[in-house]
């Protein structure tokens, strides 16, 4: 039962430590365990975490730098749990006073009033987290607190007693974590204003300067000092804060996929909708030409929510054609790729170049890539097969073609009509189920669509853009028809 007050408490086990130590105390007891902690944080187990873990052993500030997308702040939510479930402290205390250890003019005159009656209240641990978004016109009255001229008259005090003063977020924050997220963004004046908050525990409020050891875990995230144009963090600041962490995007599409998986938001009803590994590796395949791509701005990043969003489309691209044609179930296709198209124009800097190209044809640079990348993956390489002495397995597609032949896949085609529309291209499906026999029919349609895309993003086919579809032709005749309509522009 816990204590109500400060008698009681005093008559149990319970000792006053700081919050440091007691994160310390906790992950100590976890790591002997061998507990996971920091759970739905994946592709860190190596490298984040661990540097994490020895922050908190060695009771550090932490700063988290890194590009966008990176979980710095679900990390930080989640040290939370290295804290104990409830802790007590000084009941009607504005800054949760340690009834053993108190630091404001109220929790020592509470207990110097009332002594052992003093009455103890109970703070959850889910209480204990403070996070602030630093933007340029946040105060220091914001953060640490100004005074309050309706408080001195009601109470009719003089500006120099410290209970006219009205504590900010930081004070508040005593014995939890206070979260600083992009730390650059906070103006110079106001990181100054942390300097005596992280190193001798004063805060100067207008006249005042206030001794107040405040207990608090400071966590600051930031994107690397030279990508952000709106500031930097000022160097005696950066200085007290005693471990810098860098994060990164998953390393491989394996990670990149669960976390996808992990975090989007699908309905019941979406989860019923086939999406096999092939579109799920595709959808990742892209986040990661985006993160080499030329066209966009690497300083920047690329964030984890480019696929998650882009997936999310993906599904529902697919969904919605299953509604328009009435069907009772669906699979993703490779022509529901042009539905990521808004996801990822919404995620990505472009640079000078891209702009040039565009966001929406950068998108559809990006998807080509990632078939050309993953196509190696499941077939052999038609440049090399054109080349070889043995028989070429895709010269029989690319020759139906050749003869003037055209597929026009529209991501609003029925299953009978997609089906249709691939089963005309001769050797398409034995090609597949050569050297992919264990298929069930989904799979063999998808990869059959697979191999026309990937045909093309190694020139052996010409893709055309269709509203909502794709267009699949020979490539000498399209290179033909292209040359004429530019000699008819310019003789026009």
């Amino acid at each position: 039962m816990q204590a109500k007050t400060l008698g009681e408490l005093k008559a149990t086990s319970y000792q006053s430590i700081s919050v440091k130590d007691e994160l310390r105390q906790n992950l100590i007891i976890q790591l002997q365990n061998k507990e996971a902690g920091f759970e739905g944080i994946l592709g860190y187990d190596e490298t984040v975490i661990p540097e994490l873990q020895t922050a908190i052993l060695a009771r550090h500030n932490v700063l988290l730098l890194g590009l966008r997308g990176q979980a710095k702040t679900r990390i930080a939510r989640l040290m939370v749990n290295l804290l104990d479930e409830y802790i007590p402290y000084i009941e009607g205390s504005e800054i949760f006073d340690d009834p053993l250890n108190p630091i404001s003019w109220y929790g020592k005159n509470e207990i110097a009033t009332k002594g052992d009656d003093t009455p103890i209240a109970w703070l959850h641990r889910s209480e204990r987290y403070t996070e602030k978004l630093a933007t340029p016109d946040v105060t220091v009255a914001d953060l640490i607190g100004d005074v309050d001229p309706i408080k001195a008259a009601n109470l009719k005090l003089t500006y120099n007693d410290e209970r006219v003063i009205h504590f900010g977020l930081i004070p508040r924050a005593h014995r939890s974590i206070f979260v600083i997220n992009e730390l650059p963004d906070l103006q110079a004046r106001i990181q100054v204003a942390l300097f005596n908050m992280l190193q001798e525990k004063d805060i100067q409020i207008r006249g005042f300067k206030l001794r107040l050891p405040l207990d608090i875990q400071f966590v600051f995230t930031a994107n690397p000092e030279d990508y952000t144009n709106r500031g930097s963090i000022v160097t005696p600041l950066k200085d007290r804060i005693e471990s810098q962490i860098l994060t990164h995007y998953p390393k491989t599409i394996e990670i990149s996929r669960k976390i996808t998986f992990q975090e989007a938001k699908l309905t019941n009803e979406q989860r019923l909708i086939e999406a096999d590994g092939l579109v799920k590796d595709l959808v990742e395949q892209v986040a990661f030409e985006a993160r080499k791509s030329e066209y966009i701005d690497q300083k920047s990043g690329v964030s984890a929510r480019l696929t998650i969003s882009a997936f999310e489309n993906l599904i529902s691209n697919a969904e919605r054609r299953m509604l328009v044609n009435k069907e009772k179930s669906t699979f993703v296709r490779i022509s529901d790729f042009s539905g990521i198209i808004p996801a990822v124009t919404g995620k990505i800097e472009l640079v000078y170049e891209g702009e040039l190209e565009g966001p929406a044809k950068v998108a559809h640079t990006l998807i080509g890539k990632a078939i050309k990348q993953m196509f190696a993956k499941y077939f052999p390489d038609p440049n090399r097969a054109k080349k070889t002495k043995t028989a070429n397995p895709f010269a029989q597609i690319t020759e139906w073609f050749t003869d003037g032949n055209t597929v026009d896949i529209d991501d609003n085609l029925t299953f009978e009509n997609y089906k249709k529309e691939l089963k005309k291209v001769p050797g398409l499906e034995e090609l597949v189920k050569t050297f992919h026999p264990k298929l069930s029919e989904n799979q063999t349609l998808l990869l059959m669509e697979f191999v026309l895309h990937g045909l093309s993003e190694f020139s052996q086919l010409n893709k055309n853009y269709l509203n909502g579809g794709f267009g699949f032709s020979d490539m000498f005749d399209s290179l033909f028809n292209a040359d004429l309509d530019d000699e008819d522009e310019d003789f026009g």
